[in-house]
């Protein structure tokens, strides 16, 4: 009954009873998300998959593979990734318990599903596109690649430094040379001569200090996280900090990614050629066109993917301001010489290997009349002339540079940041996915690969919804 001045106002009845017991079916809408997520599981032989199948044991019955998946697949659609939270929703959120029918798997056998079936989960992604595919929902006119760098769910201050480190043992060392003075001063002025118990802790912060010095010397590296050893220091929006370069290319018709890896380089250089056959692999050919930016601008990229015959549009640098760029000084591979912008020429040098971890020869090239150069400091601030290094596959830069001279290859160019930016900005904003939950460069790949499979299917929902998307064996 309601109270005196609650109008016709809701109130929850307490004492309400069924004649009959109420259905698993009747508890979710027809198009709600968690029906497409049982009958994409249900559809997939997830032991061709990879996924682990148990059977045939003593004792209480295991929860099957079928199940737990849907409930991570579910829970990453939902914002849910922590263990604990996805074993409180298999309690009380209404599609995870339609979902596991009515069943509650704990947060340790979630955690042993991820840990023995992450090459089933990371499959899952492409056996999806396939099937969208299959349906002729994925464009292939333009697709865009980019990377988005994702913080390590190790903590920072716990990383270790060799700048830091090396400041500190010489702050360190100064302090335990004053204490050393002064106690040759305290003995000659008394009988008693004791370590200082100062003098001790700092030797111990000296030795611990060391000791992290020699592991950064073992590993080959300047920068260390103990607890996630392959992440890497990179330069972030709020400065530079532990994290793994996440890659994507995604589909410009559909908005669906259909490409993702994550790698512990900064830099997205070496990465163009790797994401667009993974295409390849995926939907079985690359898009008309493939649109990067400029952190994919490396020369021997752009030789790779015209040997593939894939057709990329990579973002140059702006050098309109910069008059003598190096864009502007062109190459005689003929006359072996480079020509600068006024028409001195350059001659050739010496060859070099770049680039320790991708190697690469280049020709290096010095102007000749430097001395009597008027824009001499404008062109370089070397005191021995300027110099310019021709890469082996020159021509391929070149060739790039002359297809954005058309108009409609830069116009399709434009649109990549349109097509690839908001689906980083929806996992990191909407989805929250601005740290692994996970350590070491393979599980943060799974992780990777299941937020991206989950992002695909609800973007595929509306397709699903209208019966444009079936999933069948």
């Amino acid at each position: 009954m309601n109270n005196v001045g609650m109008g016709n106002a809701i109130e929850a009845d307490y004492a309400k009873q069924w004649l009959f017991p109420p259905s698993l079916e009747d508890l979710l809408e027809a198009d709600h998300p968690a029906r497409m997520v049982r009958e994409f599981v249900d559809a997939q032989d997830l032991a061709e998959l990879g996924f682990k199948q148990r059977g045939g044991e003593e004792g209480r019955p295991s929860y099957s593979s079928s199940l737990l998946l849907k409930v991570w697949l579910y829970g990453y659609m939902n914002r849910n990734r922590s263990l604990r939270g996805l074993e409180r929703a298999c309690m009380d959120q209404v599609g995870m318990l339609w979902l596991t029918g009515m069943n509650r798997p704990d947060h340790t056998t979630l955690w042993r599903f991820w840990r023995d079936n992450r090459e089933g989960i990371g499959k899952l992604f492409k056996r999806l596109l396939q099937v969208a595919v299959s349906m002729e929902l994925v464009g292939l006119v333009l697709h865009a690649v980019d990377g988005t760098k994702i913080f390590s769910q190790a903590s920072d201050q716990k990383g270790l430094h060799r700048s830091v480190l090396e400041k500190r043992l010489k702050k360190l060392d100064e302090a335990i040379e004053e204490i050393l003075k002064q106690t040759e001063q305290s003995a000659d002025e008394s009988v008693s001569c004791r370590l200082p118990e100062k003098l001790q802790h700092k030797e111990l912060l000296r030795q611990h200090v060391q000791q992290q010095l020699e592991l950064l010397n073992q590993k080959d590296r300047d920068h260390l996280q103990e607890g996630d050893e392959d992440a890497r220091v990179m330069k972030t929006r709020v400065g530079n900090r532990f994290a793994y370069n996440a890659q994507a290319v995604v589909d410009e018709a559909s908005k669906l990614i259909v490409a993702a890896d994550v790698v512990v380089e900064e830099s997205d250089n070496y990465q163009l050629v790797p994401m667009l056959d993974q295409v390849q692999e995926n939907l079985g050919q690359v898009a008309q066109h493939s649109a990067a930016d400029t952190g994919y601008n490396a020369i021997g990229e752009l030789a790779k993917a015209e040997e593939k015959k894939h057709s990329v549009l990579v973002h140059q640098p702006d050098a309109k301001d910069k008059p003598y760029d190096a864009a502007h000084f062109s190459y005689d591979r003929d006359k072996d010489q480079c020509i600068c912008p006024r028409g001195e020429m350059l001659a050739y040098e010496s060859t070099r290997t770049r680039d320790k971890l991708h190697p690469y020869e280049a020709r290096i090239y010095r102007c000749q009349s430097y001395e009597t150069c008027p824009v001499r400091w404008q062109c370089s601030s070397s005191k021995t002339g300027r110099t310019i290094q021709i890469h082996s596959q020159y021509e391929a830069l070149q060739r790039q540079r002359e297809k954005l001279k058309d108009p409609e290859m830069r116009a399709l160019l434009r649109k990549r940041s349109q097509i690839v930016e908001p689906v980083f900005g929806w996992g990191k904003q909407v989805l929250g996915f601005r740290r692994w939950t996970v350590r070491g460069l393979e599980k943060v790949k799974t992780q990777w690969l299941l937020l991206c499979t989950a992002m695909n299917m609800l973007r595929l929902h509306k397709a699903w919804t209208a019966g444009t998307l079936e999933f069948g064996r």
